[in-house]
C-alpha cells in the first residue's frame, strides 16, 4: 500500500469488515476482552435508530430473509447479549420437522419431544437478529463502528500487521483483519484467498406466504423433482397463519414462477406443497437468487481471516449457512481471547491456524453433506429413488440414529466453541 502522508491513520487490534450478523457477533463476542475492535460497514447511517426501524418495519410485514437458528446459535447470541433483545421482537420456535420425498413414499419426522428439548430451533427474521446485535453494540463503547465505507486496499503482512485503506481515504493499521462481508467479499478478494466454487444449478425463490391452516410449529420440507421446497413457520398475527418459503428449483422453472401473478404463484406453490396447510391465500413480494457452492481453500493468512459467507456458502436446503457463520465467529473470538491472554500476536499464523483447524473441517463436512443430499434427491433413476425412499423410512424408525443426527444439526453435540456450549451446561 503506497504511503499517503495526508491520510489519517488509525490503529486497532482487530478490524472486522462487514456489520452483518456474523461480523457483529464477532465484535460483540470480543467486546469484554482487552482487544480494540473496529467494525466497518458499507451502509450509511447511525445504528442507534435501528431497533426502532425494526419495530416500524414489523408493522408492515415480515422480512423475507429469515434464518433457522439452531440451539447452538441461540446460545451464542445469548452469550453475547443479543437474544434477550431479539425476544422483544418476533421469534418463531419450531418443535417439529417434517421431510418427505415428493417423488415417492420416503418420510422423516423429527420432534423436540423425543429429545426432551423445548424446540428444535427458531425461525428468525434476519433484521430481528441484527436489531438485537446492534442493541448490544450500542451498549459496547469498546467497539468502534465506522459506517459508509468500503475497503479499497489491503496491505501485505508486515511487522506492524495489516493496513486497510478505506474509501474515505483513512487507513487503519491492525494486528488482524477479518473478512465478514459476505459471499462476494471484496476483502477476501483483496487478500487473494483462492476459492473452490460451482453452480448448484438451482435458483431459490424466497417470500412470505399466508396459509389457510396453522403451521403447527413445524418446519416443512418437500423434495420435488426440481429441488427442495421449505415452508418455515412464522409467528401468527391476529388469527392469520404465516410461513416463510425457500423454493429451490431449476433456473428455468424459477423464471416461470417469478413471471406469474401472485394468485397463480400461490396456486402453483400449494400444488407443489401438496396442500399440506390448505390453500396458499397470499404471498408477499418474491425475490430470487442463484445458488452457488463456495469454499475458500484456506481461511487464513498472516494477519487475515475470513468467516461466514466470506469463507463458505452452501445450499440452503438444511438452513445451516448462518449457523456455520455464527460458529466461525464464536470460535475465532475464543481463539483470539486465548491468544490475548497468552500475549501472542493476534494475527500470527500459529494463532489463526488454531481457528482454522477447529472450523474448516466441520464446514467442509457440512458442505459435502449438502452436496450429497442435493445429488441424492436430484436423481430420477428408479433404483436410486427406491433406495432413497427406503432409506428415509428406515432412518425414521431408527430413533437413536435419527436423534443423534438431529442433535448434531441443532448444535447439541460434537465439538463446539465455548460460547455455544453454555446452554448445555446450564
Amino acid at each position: 500500500m503506497p504511503e499517503n502522508t495526508q491520510a489519517q491513520v488509525l490503529n486497532s487490534d482487530v478490524v472486522i469488515v462487514g456489520a452483518g450478523m456474523v461480523g457483529v457477533t464477532l465484535a460483540a463476542a470480543l467486546a469484554d476482552a482487552d482487544i480494540k475492535v473496529t467494525l466497518l460497514e458499507q451502509r450509511e447511517g447511525d445504528i442507534s435508530g435501528f431497533s426502532e426501524f425494526v419495530k416500524g418495519a414489523q408493522a408492515k410485514g415480515y422480512d423475507p430473509r429469515v434464518s433457522a437458528l439452531t440451539c447452538a446459535s441461540q446460545q451464542i447470541l445469548t452469550s453475547v447479549g443479543a437474544w434477550k433483545y431479539m425476544q422483544d421482537y418476533r421469534l418463531s420456535p419450531y418443535t417439529e420437522m417434517d421431510v418427505w420425498d415428493g417423488e415417492g413414499t420416503g418420510h422423516i419426522h423429527f420432534s423436540a419431544r423425543e429429545l426432551h428439548e423445548p424446540a428444535l430451533g427458531h425461525i428468525v427474521e434476519n433484521r430481528v437478529t441484527l436489531a438485537g446485535l446492534y442493541q448490544v453494540l450500542l451498549e459496547t463503547p469498546s467497539v468502534e463502528l465506522i459506517t459508509g465505507v468500503t475497503v479499497t486496499e489491503l496491505s501485505p503482512q508486515s511487522d506492524q500487521g495489516r493496513a486497510v485503506k478505506l474509501s474515505d481515504g483513512r487507513i487503519i493499521q491492525a494486528d488482524l483483519v477479518v473478512a465478514a462481508d459476505g459471499a462476494l467479499s471484496k476483502t477476501r478478494q483483496h487478500a487473494g484467498l483462492p476459492m473452490v466454487e460451482w453452480d448448484y444449478g438451482h435458483h431459490a425463490i424466497v417470500t412470505t406466504v399466508k396459509t389457510e391452516q396453522l403451521h403447527q410449529a413445524t418446519a416443512w420440507q418437500r423434495f420435488t423433482e426440481d429441488g427442495p421446497l421449505a415452508l418455515l413457520p412464522l409467528s401468527n398475527e391476529e388469527g392469520d397463519y404465516y410461513c416463510s418459503i425457500v423454493w429451490s428449483t431449476s433456473p428455468e422453472h424459477a423464471n416461470e414462477l417469478m413471471a406469474l401473478p401472485d394468485e397463480a404463484f400461490c396456486q402453483q406453490l400449494g400444488r407443489a406443497f401438496e396442500s399440506r396447510l390448505g390453500e396458499i391465500e397470499w404471498c408477499d413480494q418474491r425475490s430470487v437468487f442463484p445458488l452457488r457452492q463456495r469454499h475458500a481453500q484456506h481461511y487464513i493468512q498472516p494477519g487475515f481471516a475470513a468467516i461466514g459467507d466470506a469463507a463458505h456458502t452452501i445450499h440452503p436446503l438444511a438452513g445451516q449457512g448462518v449457523n456455520l457463520g455464527l460458529l466461525d465467529a464464536a470460535q475465532l473470538a475464543e481463539t483470539l481471547m486465548e491468544a490475548s491472554r497468552r500475549g501472542e500476536p493476534l494475527g500470527a499464523q500459529s494463532v489463526l491456524r488454531r481457528f482454522q483447524r477447529e472450523r474448516r473441517n466441520d464446514n467442509i463436512q457440512m458442505s459435502l453433506a449438502m452436496e450429497s443430499f442435493k445429488r441424492l434427491f436430484n436423481t430420477r433413476q428408479p433404483l436410486a429413488c427406491l433406495a432413497r425412499n427406503m432409506g428415509m423410512n428406515l432412518l425414521d424408525k431408527l430413533s437413536p440414529v435419527k436423534n443423534h443426527i438431529v442433535m448434531d444439526a441443532m448444535g447439541l453435540s460434537g465439538r463446539l466453541p465455548q460460547l455455544a456450549q453454555r446452554s448445555i451446561q446450564e
